[in-house]
C-alpha cells in the first residue's frame, strides 16, 4: 500500500507543533509544545534554536506513535515557519553562534536609521520589495557578526551558515554537520532583505548596506528553491528516516496556501501572535505606495513565482499573552474572550499594542504601545475588550492600504489563526471592515497549508483545483453596523495611534 500521510511541521513563534493528516485533508495526529521566549533588555526577542529543534525532533516521534505509524505510512513532510527569525550556526560544529533573533525584536533600530538616510534606501525597496525595518533579517545577521565573537570566527572560516527557522530545521533533518541540506524556499528567502524579488536570486552585494561584507556573506546563504519542491530526504540520525521534505512555506504564505489563496485579489487575514494580511496579485509584482509590503505569496516547482501584498501587524495574539503573564488579568488566554464579554462596548478605551513599535502600514519604530481613553468607568473588562478591538482596527488599517493600492475592495476576508475561534472579535472585524469575514472549519491553516505544498510536491494531490475542493468553509460574519458608528470608531482608534508615536524620540 502507497503511503499516503502527510506529515506538517509548523514551526512558530511561541510553539512548534507537528501534524500528520490524511488525503483527505482530516488530522489524524498532532502534538505541540511552547518554546521560551528570552527577553534580554526592552524591545530584544531572542529564542533558543537548539531548544527548538529537539523539540520537533521530539513531537514528531510522538505523533508518529499516537498515530500508530512509522516512516513506511508517511508519504512527505512539509515545514512552515516563524518567518524572519535569524539563525546563524557553524556548519563543523552544529551549534549556534547566538540565541535565535526574533522578527520582533528591534535592536537593530539605529543601524536602520542609517541605513534610511542613505541615498540608496528607495533603491533596496525596489529591489527586495521590503521596507527598511528591524523586522528583517539582514540587520540581524549584522548584528549578530558584530556582537559574537564565535560569529566573525566562523565567518573568517567560511563555516557560518545564516537561515531561517526552515532552513535549520532542514539542515537537521537532513543530517546537520553529517551532510545537512542547507536551503530555503523563496517566501522565506524574500523576506531578508538580501533577495532579488523580481528573480528570486540572493543579491549579496546588498548586504553591504548593513556593513556586511558580500564575499563573506555568499557562503552564508542558503540555495533558493521553489516553495513546492524536493528539499531532500530525513537522514537516519532523525525519525521517519528517508522520509523526503517536498514542501516549505513561510508561516503566512502557508496559512495563505492552506486558505486555497491561489488566485489574484483572493485575501486571508491570520490572527496569530502577529496579524498578517495578504492579498495574492498574481504573477505581477505590486510596489505599494502605502506602507504594504511586496513579496512571493508561493511557487510551484518548475513555474514562475506567485505575488502578494502583505500588511504585517506585529502584535495581537501576544498582546492576550501580555494579559496573561504581565498583567495576571486572565488566567489561560482563553480567559480573555469571556472577560471582554463582561461589557457591551470599549467604554472609550483604546490599546495600541506597539510593543516592538508599529509594522505595517505605519512603520513607527519609534512608537510604544499606550492604553488611552481611561476613566473612572473603565475595568478590566474594558480593557481586555480593547486588546482584541486592537487587532480588528489595525487589519481595518491595513485592508484600507491594500485598497489604495490596488483599487480592489475584496469581497470577502479568509480569516484563520487562533485568535479567529473568538466568534464576537468576527464579528466586530467585519463591522469595522464593512466586508465580511469567511472562517474555515480548520482554523490551523498554517500547518495545513505545508500539509498541502509537501502533498503537492510528493503527488499525493496534482493541482491547485485538488487542493480548494478540500477546503470547508465554517461560519461567515457580514457587517451589521451602521457607518457612522464604524467611522466615529475608525477616527478613535487613529487618534490613539498618533499618540503612540514618538516615544523613542530624542526630546532635545
Amino acid at each position: 500500500m502507497t503511503a499516503s500521510a502527510i506529515m506538517s511541521i509548523d514551526q512558530g513563534t511561541t510553539s512548534s507543533r507537528v501534524v500528520i493528516y490524511d488525503e483527505r485533508a482530516r488530522v489524524l495526529s498532532s502534538a505541540q509544545r511552547e518554546h521560551r521566549q528570552h527577553f534580554p533588555q526592552p524591545g530584544w526577542v531572542e529564542h533558543d534554536a537548539v531548544e527548538i529543534w529537539n523539540t520537533v525532533r521530539e513531537l514528531m516521534g510522538l505523533v508518529t506513535a499516537r498515530a500508530g505509524m512509522s516512516a513506511e505510512d508517511i508519504a512527505c513532510i512539509g515545514i512552515t515557519n516563524q518567518r524572519e527569525t535569524t539563525v546563524l550556526w557553524d556548519v563543523e560544529t552544529g551549534r549556534p553562534v547566538h540565541r535565535a533573533i526574533v522578527w520582533q525584536d528591534t535592536r537593530t533600530d539605529d543601524l536602520l536609521a542609517r541605513v534610511r538616510e542613505s541615498e540608496d534606501a528607495d533603491e533596496l525597496r525596489r529591489i527586495t520589495g521590503l521596507p527598511l525595518a528591524s523586522y528583517f533579517c539582514a540587520p540581524k545577521i549584522a548584528w549578530i557578526l558584530e556582537y559574537s565573537e564565535p560569529a566573525r570566527l566562523a565567518a573568517e572560516r567560511g563555516t557560518l551558515r545564516f537561515g531561517t527557522m526552515d532552513t535549520w530545521l532542514l539542515w537537521n533533518l537532513t543530517g546537520g554537520v553529517h551532510g545537512g541540506v542547507h536551503a530555503t524556499d523563496i517566501t522565506n528567502a524574500s523576506r531578508t532583505l538580501l533577495m532579488d524579488l523580481e528573480t528570486g536570486q540572493w543579491r549579496p552585494e546588498l548586504g553591504a548596506h548593513f556593513g556586511l561584507d558580500p564575499e563573506q556573506l555568499g557562503p552564508m546563504l542558503p540555495e533558493i528553491r521553489a516553495s513546492v519542491s524536493d528539499f531532500g530526504a530525513v537522514s537516519a540520525r532523525v525519525p521517519l528516516a528517508g522520509v523526503r521534505v517536498t514542501g516549505i512555506l513561510g508561516d503566512q504564505q502557508s496559512a495563505a496556501f492552506g486558505q486555497a489563496v491561489f488566485a489574484p485579489g483572493e485575501v486571508k487575514n491570520t490572527y496569530g501572535t502577529g496579524c498578517f494580511l495578504l492579498h495574492n496579485t498574481g504573477a505581477e509584482v505590486v510596489r505599494s505606495e502605502h506602507g504594504l509590503l511586496s513579496t512571493v505569496a508561493y511557487q510551484l516547482d518548475g513555474e514562475a513565482p506567485m505575488y502578494a501584498l502583505e500588511g504585517s501587524i506585529a502584535q495581537a495574539g501576544s498582546v492576550v499573552q501580555w494579559l496573561r503573564d504581565n498583567l495576571g488579568v486572565i488566567t489561560t488566554s482563553e480567559d480573555v474572550e469571556r472577560l471582554a464579554g463582561t461589557v457591551t462596548d470599549n467604554g472609550g478605551v483604546y490599546f495600541v499594542p506597539a510593543f516592538s513599535g508599529l509594522f505595517a502600514p505605519h512603520w513607527r519604530p519609534d512608537a510604544r504601545g499606550l492604553i488611552i481613553g481611561l476613566t473612572g468607568y473603565a475595568t478590566a473588562g474594558h480593557i481586555a475588550r480593547a486588546a482584541l478591538e486592537a487587532t480588528a482596527f489595525q487589519t481595518r488599517d491595513v485592508l484600507a492600504a491594500v485598497v489604495e493600492d490596488t483599487g480592489l475592495t475584496p469581497e470577502v476576508i479568509r480569516a484563520d489563526g487562533g485568535m479567529s475561534v473568538n466568534d464576537e472579535l468576527m464579528q466586530f472585524q467585519a463591522d469595522v471592515l464593512g466586508v465580511p469575514v469567511q472562517r474555515p472549519r480548520n482554523v490551523e491553516t498554517t500547518a495545513l497549508g505545508a500539509a498541502y505544498a509537501a502533498g503537492l510536491g510528493h503527488g499525493v494531490w496534482t493541482d491547485l483545483d485538488q487542493l480548494r475542493e478540500l477546503c470547508v468553509t465554517g461560519q461567515r460574519w457580514e457587517p451589521a453596523m451602521a457607518p457612522e458608528q464604524r467611522e466615529a470608531l475608525r477616527r478613535r482608534w487613529a487618534r490613539a495611534v498618533v499618540h503612540a508615536q514618538g516615544w523613542l524620540l530624542d526630546d532635545a
